[in-house]
Parts: C-alpha cells; structure tokens; sequence
C-alpha cells in the first residue's frame, strides 16, 4: 500500500478509516465519561475523590505505557499489537458496563487505559506504513489529527446522549459494536506491520520509576482533596513521587536504550512543545471535570444538558485543530503556540465570574476561548516537537509529547479536582481557584513558548524590516 486509491479518487481511504476507529474510541473516552460522574457518584455512593479515579485510572496507565507500548509496536509488529489494543479495549468496556461497584470499574478502566497505550502508537506507525507517499502521508496523519480533535470535544455530548438516552452503563457499551467493526475492517483494509523487527531491550527500570512517579503524584493530589494537603499520606507521596522521578531522570541517563532519551530534550524547540502539551491538557481536562460537576451538582443540569452546556468549549476544537494546523503550515510553530496559550489563559481566567447563579451566556465566550486555545495550540505544539527531533526520533519524540499531554491531564482532574472535593457548600469557590490554576498553566505555556525559535524566513523579514527603519 503505498497511498494509490483501489477505487481511482487518488487517496487510498480504507486504511485511514480502519485505524481510525480504535483511534476515535480511545479519545473520546478520555472524556466522555465526565457527564455521567455524578450519577456513578449516586449509584456506587462515591465521593468527588472516587469519581476522580474513574477518569484517573485511564489516564494514568494511558500515560505510563505510551512509550513502552511504540517499543512493543516496533518489535511485535504495529498491526499485531493495535489489533491486540483494540480487543483488550473492547473487554474491558463491556466490563465497565456491567460494574457493579466503584473499585470494579475504576479496575475495568485500568485495563482500558492499559488497551489504549497499545492502540495509540501503533495506529501512527500503520498509517506511516499505509502511505508511503511523503505527501498522501501527511493528509492522512491531519485527517487522523483532526479525527483526535472531533473526538475529543464530542465527548461530553455523547456522553449527555447516551447517559440521559440508555443509561450511564452504554457510554461503555457502544464500545463494543464501535471496536468490532475498528478489528473486522484493521484485518481486512491494513496491509502493514504484520512482522516486528529486532530492537533493543524494553527499559524495565524507566517504565517502572516513571510509572511509580505518576502514581504516586495523582494519588497524592487526589487524596489531598479529601484529607487536606498536609496529610501525612500526601507528603509521602510527595516524597515518592521526587524520589522516583529522580531514578527515572537517572535511569534514562545511564541505560542503553532508554524509553525515554534524554538528549532529545536539548532542542529548545522540542522541549518547550512538550512542556506546553503537559500543561496545556492539565489546565483543560482538569477544568473540564470540574466544569462538569458544576453543572450537574450545582446547576442541576442533566447529562444531556450537561454536553449541551459544555458545547461552546468543546465545539470548537475541530476548527481550532484545522485553522492551527493551516497557520503553522504557513508561519511556523512558534506564533500559533504562544496565541493559542494566551489565549486559553484569558479563557480561563475569565471563567472566575462563575457563581450559582451566574447566567449561562456569561460563561460562552470564556468557554470558547478555552476549547481554542487547546485546539489551536495542539497542531503546531506537534509541529514544533517533529521539527525539534532528529529524522530517527520523529516516532519517539511524538510519543514523548503524548505522554506529556496524558500525563499533564491525569495531574489535571487530581489537582483542580481537589480544590473542589470539599463538597457543595465550597465548591464555587474551589472552582474559582481551579480556573486560576489553570489560567497560569497556560499563561506558563505562553511564556515557554516564546522560548521557540523563529522560522527563517520570519527572523529574515524582521531583520530587513530593521534595517530599513534605520
């Protein structure tokens, strides 16, 4: 397969719907699980801190295994390890249909974080093997982008309909059909990655230091929420999580074939987008959680009303991904980068007029500007880590940016999460010290941003429009 259309249009699409099915899947359940937290939180009687485990428990094994699981790509094969993702997700979405208690379904999602950082690396290197025209490549990976962006601010909606329509059980149900057909049509429209090749080691002491790390720090943000900062659980965490990142920092230094290496992280471009991508998804998915609550236990809204109400900010992520990636294609990753991150900061910080009764139309336009700004930011923070890495480290250094963002999210719901476990009476409150929060992690991201070198032709501009002022 190298790009050519069975069917005479000049783009093979078969591949690209294929993978794109588990991809969808994956992304949207980051998400689409939020609306129907208060209702689990009903059903299983659990608190702000147990709902925050149901979206936490994904993320954090999502995170943990997405550089691991590119390793185990490459050496089994893409196709073989993608397919094996996307059943192991499958299982475990019917498994959290039938939950029957909190601790049953936080597990489930565990095994479906475990089945997505299986999918997620592998369904890059099949299509980089479906289309080996450099430029039919590309189309596919921005429409596959773009599918990432839809999927994402679809989720809540979805999750509205499906909560209000069939019940909370079917936002994991409907995985089922969605991931059979994603299998049916992967065996029988993907050509490639059948065979692995040999490679080095797997980094058993970095997966594990780096898994101990994040553990330790979500569990320990997420327990700070219920028994306050001080708590002597929560400094030991703490502490672990210092000690393990530590070892993890040492380990990547001295192995030799690090899971993480770290000479990447000495191009100024790479290492500002992959902070930026951290920072960018903790701001946004942990406002995004509280925003949720928010509407449902303070607002009263149902599920449905709930997507509904979060439409503004999740509406426009597919034109914001499609505009940032028109605007880094034409100037580069650096302005769309600093832009989209202000512009989610004054989002967010205007998010703070959030009382009980604030009219709905005060919270549209701040919204808006959230959802773009992530929307936005995300294509040229991709951009400028593929651009920042060298040729053999393009498939690493996009894994590093993912895990980044995946990790940033999971830190995100635990922390802006805990400033609103205190209960209704202090939830506003809370929720205004969360946007803050958030606010100056993209106001942070702004600022790294400018860190990012300008193109060539932009500095050459700026050069001679000086030398004509003088």
């Amino acid at each position: 397969m190298t790009g050519g259309d069975e069917t005479g249009g000049g783009f093979a699409w078969r591949p690209l719907i294929a993978v794109c099915f588990g991809w969808f899947m994956v992304i949207v359940d980051a998400t689409i699980v939020n609306v129907a937290l208060p209702r689990l939180g009903k059903e299983f009687g659990a608190s702000v801190s147990g709902l925050q485990w149901v979206v936490d428990g994904y993320t954090v094994v999502f995170a943990g295994l997405l550089l691991s699981s590119g390793w185990l790509g490459d050496r089994l094969g893409g196709k073989r390890v993608f397919q094996a993702g996307l059943a192991l997700f499958i299982v475990a979405s019917a498994a959290c249909g039938f939950a029957p208690s909190l601790a049953f379904l936080v597990g489930a999602r565990v095994v479906q974080g475990v089945g997505a950082a299986l999918l997620v690396p592998s369904s890059l290197a099949l299509l980089q093997g479906s289309y080996g025209d450099r430029r039919t490549r590309a189309r596919a990976i921005g429409i596959w982008a773009m599918v990432g962006g839809f999927a994402s601010g679809s989720g809540p909606l979805l999750g509205g309909l499906l909560a209000d329509g069939l019940g909370w059980r079917w936002i994991f149900f409907v995985n089922v059909p969605v991931g059979l057909v994603g299998m049916l049509l992967t065996a029988r429209w993907v050509h490639t990655g059948r065979h692995g090749r040999e490679g080095g080691r797997l980094d058993v002491p970095g997966q594990l230091t780096s898994a101990v790390a994040l553990l330790a720090i979500t569990a320990s943000m997420v327990r700070a929420g219920r028994s306050g900062w001080l708590d002597p659980l929560v400094l030991g965490g703490f502490a672990l999580f210092a000690v393990a990142a530590a070892l993890f920092v040492a380990t990547e230094a001295r192995v030799r074939a690090p899971m993480l290496p770290l000479s990447l992280f000495r191009s100024r471009e790479l290492s500002a987008a992959t902070a930026v991508g951290g920072l960018m998804n903790l701001g946004f998915y942990g406002q995004l959680f509280v925003l949720t609550l928010y509407f449902q236990q303070i607002r009263d809204y149902s599920p449905l009303m709930t997507g509904l109400a979060l439409l503004p900010q999740t509406g426009v992520i597919a034109f914001g991904s499609w505009l940032g990636g028109r605007v880094t294609a034409r100037g580069g990753p650096r302005l769309p980068m600093i832009v989209g991150m202000a512009t989610g900061a004054a989002g967010f910080l205007a998010l703070t007029v959030t009382t009980r009764t604030v009219p709905y139309a005060e919270l549209v336009v701040p919204m808006m500007a959230t959802g773009f700004g992530i929307s936005f930011t995300m294509p040229a923070a991709t951009a400028a880590v593929v651009e920042g890495a060298p040729p053999e480290r393009t498939g690493i250094a996009s894994g590093t940016l993912n895990a980044a963002r995946q990790v940033g999210g999971a830190i995100g719901i635990a922390l802006l999460g805990a400033f609103v476990a205190g209960g209704t009476a202090d939830f506003v409150p809370g929720l205004r010290v969360a946007v803050v929060v958030a606010g100056a992690a993209y106001a942070l991201g702004a600022l790294l941003a400018l860190s990012v070198p300008r193109p060539r032709r932009e500095a050459a501009e700026e050069t001679e429009m000086a030398g004509a002022r003088r």
